[in-house]
């Protein structure tokens, strides 16, 4: 399998993978970056051993994507970005939305419990 079909086929396995990786760190860092006009929060699994990059990234107007980087055997590196379904959405726990927003909004990263990211909506 292909790290695209990877990330088509299992988009859903790999950011319920990322998220259980997220709020079981302590600090748990929400980085804000940006591109020319496009702005995003972003939250990042490293597979250093790999080489990989495994990220979610929430951009203006409610827009999550999911964020697949990695280095071929020629040391290229490749990148796979896979919009997110509203399926797709509702893994994530509220709490990490909030605060994903929040760095969005703020143009500021943070740091916070991972505990407090895994809380569920009321």
């Amino acid at each position: 399998m292909t790290y695209e079909e990877l990330v088509k086929n299992h988009s859903a396995d790999m950011i319920e993978k990322l998220v259980a990786f997220v709020i079981s760190k302590d600090p748990v860092e929400i980085r804000f970056d940006f591109l020319d006009e496009d702005q995003w929060a972003i939250i990042s699994m490293h597979i250093y051993e790999e080489d990989k990059e495994i990220s979610l990234r929430l951009h203006l107007n409610d827009f999550y994507d999911l964020y697949f980087g990695y280095y071929d055997d020629q040391d290229e590196f490749f990148e796979i970005i896979h919009p997110l379904t509203e399926e797709e959405k509702k893994i994530l726990p509220e709490g990490l939305k909030k605060i994903m927003k929040h760095v969005l909004d703020q143009e500021e990263g943070m740091r916070v419990a991972g505990d407090f990211l895994a809380k569920k909506q009321k």
